[in-house]
């Protein structure tokens, strides 16, 4: 096996540990909405992206049009495309390669590329993409088998792994910088607002609060000559 290939193995193993449980409760949650056994496996299968797919699962549940459902999910992921911007400058150029590495970039797969202090080889990230798919799409159908098997107890603990897994990437950048947690608190502030006021529907409440969030991250990091202020 190519070494490059192994490499990435090994440096998603620590997203392998942490997508597997995140994607069975994705699958549970599936089958106790009672979406059917393809369509939950499709959407990790060909979305793979964990962040939309609990937000899309919560607006269909509750009973959220399709249009705003679109709009959140394409607020919520435009960030891929600053990501995959970020990346292609560490890239080795294989054009061929390129809209399958980019399918693959989720923020975690992002955060271990780009601390490699090296040029990014095909076959590095394909082992580490191809890795993080594989623990995200087999944790999705055994959650989804395992749905009518375990206790509640157990799958309510499974159901804050999200949150942990999010709280585990925010703290960090918070502790680099005050301006994070800032931006973080104003959507948060925003969409706990906006729910409590009852304004708009709550789909419109979420759209709303990733604009609030990110417009506040564009003013504070605005770029200025010799980098980001």
């Amino acid at each position: 096996m190519n070494s490059e290939i192994r490499s990435g193995f090994r440096a998603a193993v620590p997203i392998l540990v942490g997508y597997f449980p995140i994607a069975m409760t994705f699958g549970l949650i599936a089958k106790n909405m009672d979406t059917g056994w393809v369509q939950a496996c499709a959407m990790s299968v060909f979305v793979f992206a964990g962040a939309s797919q609990f937000m899309a699962l919560n607006l269909i549940g509750s009973g959220i049009g399709f249009g705003q459902i679109l709009m959140a999910t394409l607020l919520l992921n435009f960030r891929h495309f600053l990501m995959s911007a970020s990346l292609s400058s560490k890239i080795e150029r294989q054009a061929r390669f390129l809209p399958l590495i980019s399918f693959g970039i989720t923020d975690e797969t992002f955060a271990v590329a780009s601390t490699q202090n090296r040029e990014l080889k095909v076959p590095f990230m394909i082992g580490l993409e191809a890795t993080a798919y594989t623990s995200w799409v087999v944790g999705t159908v055994v959650g989804y088998g395992l749905g009518e098997i375990l206790p509640d107890a157990v799958q309510k603990s499974l159901g804050i792994s999200l949150y942990a897994l999010f709280i585990a990437i925010l703290i960090p950048e918070v502790k680099r910088s005050a301006r994070t947690g800032l931006i973080a608190l104003t959507a948060g502030l925003s969409h706990m607002v906006l729910g409590y006021v009852r304004v708009f529907a709550p789909g419109w409440n979420l759209i709303i609060a990733i604009l609030a969030g990110a417009s506040l991250g564009a003013a504070l990091y605005k770029r200025r000559p010799g980098g980001i202020s």
